[in-house]
């Protein structure tokens, strides 16, 4: 029997036959003398090479060192194998004993040898040495090339990475025919790789266009990551374009281009990529193709659809998979449907940190901090420690729900018990707490003591509360950071233009509104999207391109009667000045989730609950008229705005005014 026959034998009963003079088990010295001449050295090569390539490196590191216990030298073939387990191991100490052999036995320039070490090196974290041993290869050949590469994308440096292939190609180029090192598509992958994260159009340009120079456009592991390049780079149509231009696609095109749509919210796309997926009877869909489905579902709202998928996901058993069981939860929670999630939750065998962190985020966005709060602590008894994101949704968990003692502990302890040091979104959170609270003065002062420098969020954070509680003074300090930080944002003129309207001063109010004009900014349009037997209807502001907008506007006037009686008054405070009375109450009337909230009323089951989404934030005028409007149809509505969920029911809403 040769060698490689025997091996899954041995590894099968896991006899760990290299340690023969250590053994007491005269069974395994048999078994070895058997099927290994121990006194060679290419027998031992066989070993380490076979046990490294099935994935059992602690094995073939102990076949190595019972080699050399043996006094056998070891020779070119033995050392590529032993380092190569090191890296998988991450064993940075064993990897420089076995570097140290190498040295010794004058193996260090090898080609192969030096490759291997620059691959530990590099997965170890030591980039240093590992351009060290690079720079000192005599001769270079594709893998020393492209193992370098990798090496600084792994740990985070594409841009060096990106130097490197340039220093290749002035090298290639140089080099006589008979000398040049021709690069390979592994190599062109490794170069697309850095160009993702370095998210530059035009560079990941340039390698496109060397890609099809050098004729690798038909690769597919070459186009799944220029797919991904671009992608990266936010040039979605481009990514879209090489996709569509691949002859051969296998799962990982199709999964990378709807998780592509789905990450970046455009979920219709993802779902038409989906249903071409299915239309494609050669490749199947599998749990990370589901996963992708179900974010898109999330992002838009999609329960009807999102239910589909997860009957599926039932159907392949896949209820089990960590990562499809987390989409699960939550889709339905961003699909409004909280309840739903956390029985998802509950039937998952196995947990990571991201489901548990999916569960806390659901909780929070609906309001039900309490609950987020019991899931967090179950979190950390069952073991699992909580990370960055995690402490994001708490902290927004209890921002949502006013939970100022609450937020202030898990602030204050993160970093203290659990060694997560406090980011800009914690801070944001922090921020946007103290501020509904009322503690706007509070709030400023944690941004001024901030160790990281504050962003968009942090800022938008405190003049949304500034909006809130009418403050001027603040509200223009922060307006004023966030026009340096994001000055194409309208939405910060927005709120300022409001907090003037709030206070009366409208010459502020027109002078914001010229500014924006100069500018060129435009307000965003709101609108407002409901789900209606699997369809989606979309209402903008004022709409009257829906097939039933005659109908809408007429119930709406009946509600409005309604409403009036049960003592309801247009809140007009926020309507420019130079707009009557009557039109401000028109200009309210036709608000996008109001039409949304009257279609839905008319062509669903009575009794059945209405899902609404909307882009921006519910306005406070909306949200007092569909409390109402849930009471006087009995009919429960939950509106997701660009904040949170608002669950309206019997004139009442689960927010309890606190949004």
């Amino acid at each position: 029997m040769r060698i490689s026959n025997a091996l899954p034998i041995v590894s099968t009963i896991h006899e760990r036959i290299y340690e023969t003079q250590y053994s007491t088990n005269p069974n395994l010295i048999t078994l070895f003398n058997k099927y290994v001449d121990k006194t060679k050295v290419s027998s031992w090569n066989t070993v380490i090479a076979n046990l490294a390539r099935g994935g059992d490196s602690v094995e073939a590191l102990r076949a190595f060192l019972s080699m050399r216990k043996l006094s056998l030298p070891p020779n070119r073939s033995s050392f590529p194998c032993a380092i190569k387990s090191c890296s998988a191991l991450f064993d940075l100490h064993s990897g420089k004993q076995t570097h140290q052999q190498a040295l010794v036995f004058g193996f260090e320039s090898d080609v192969f040898v030096s490759s291997a070490l620059i691959d530990m090196y590099s997965k170890c974290g030591e980039l240093k040495d590992a351009r060290i041993l690079f720079d000192e290869i005599p001769i270079r050949n594709v893998v020393s090339w492209t193992t370098m590469i990798v090496g600084y994308v792994q740990n985070g440096n594409a841009h060096q990475a990106l130097c490197l292939f340039k220093q290749f190609l002035i090298e290639e180029s140089g080099n006589k025919v008979d000398e040049q090192v021709f690069i390979d598509s592994i190599a062109v992958g490794s170069v697309l790789s850095a160009c993702s994260h370095v998210s530059g159009r035009g560079i990941t340009e340039g390698v496109h266009s060397f890609v099809i120079k050098r004729g690798f456009e038909g690769d597919l592991g070459v186009g799944n990551t220029l797919m991904d390049a671009y992608a990266k780079c936010g040039e979605l149509d481009k990514s879209r374009k090489v996709f569509d231009g691949m002859a051969e696609k296998d799962a990982v095109s199709w999964n990378s281009m709807i998780a592509v749509y789905a990450q970046n919210g455009l979920s219709k796309e993802a779902l038409e990529v989906f249903s071409g997926f299915l239309n494609n009877s050669v490749i199947g869909y599998n749990g990370v193709t589901l996963s992708a489905v179900l974010l898109a579902c999330a992002h838009s709202g999609s329960l009807q659809v999102g239910k589909c998928i997860h009957n599926q996901v039932i159907k392949m058993s896949l209820e089990d998979n960590v990562f499809v069981g987390t989409s699960i939860i939550d889709m339905y929670s961003k699909s409004g449907r909280v309840k739903m999630a956390r029985k998802a939750f509950n039937r998952m065998k196995e947990k990571n940190v991201k489901s548990w962190t999916a569960m806390v985020a659901g909780y929070g966005m609906h309001g039900h901090a309490r609950d987020a709060l019991e899931v967090f602590y179950k979190m950390v008894r069952s073991g699992v420690k909580p990370n960055y994101i995690t402490f994001v949704s708490v902290l927004a968990a209890c921002s949502h729900a006013g939970l100022l003692e609450e937020g202030w502990y898990w602030f204050k302890t993160m970093n203290s018990e659990f060694h997560v040091e406090p980011g800009v979104e914690h801070y944001g959170c922090m921020v946007d707490l103290l501020g509904r609270a009322g503690y706007l003065k509070e709030a400023y002062g944690l941004i001024k003591e901030m160790k990281v420098m504050p962003d968009f969020i942090v800022w938008g954070s405190l003049l949304g509360a500034c909006r809130m509680h009418k403050n001027m003074e603040l509200g223009e300090i922060s307006a004023r950071k966030l026009f340096e930080l994001d000055p194409s944002n309208c939405g910060y003129y927005v709120l300022l233009s409001n907090i003037y309207a709030d206070a009366g001063r409208w010459d502020a109010v027109e002078r914001m509104r010229i500014l924006m004009k100069n500018q060129g900014l435009v307000k965003p349009p709101g609108y407002s999207l409901v789900e209606l037997r699997g369809r989606i209807h979309v209402f903008l502001v004022g709409d009257k391109e829906h097939p039933q907008h005659e109908k809408i506007y007429a119930y709406l006037d009946e509600l409005n009667v309604k409403l009036k009686r049960l003592g309801y008054v247009p809140n007009t405070t926020s309507v420019h000045h130079d707009v009557d009375e009557e039109e401000k109450e028109m200009v309210l009337r036709v608000h996008s989730e109001k039409l949304a909230v009257a279609f839905g009323v008319i062509n669903s089951v009575p009794g059945t609950t209405i899902q609404i989404i909307k882009n921006l934030r519910v306005c406070g005028d909306c949200h007092m008229v569909i409390k109402l409007i849930s009471k006087i149809v009995n009919r429960e509505i939950v509106v997701r705005d660009s904040k949170r969920f608002h669950h309206f029911k019997d004139g009442l809403c689960a927010c309890g005014e606190y949004w």
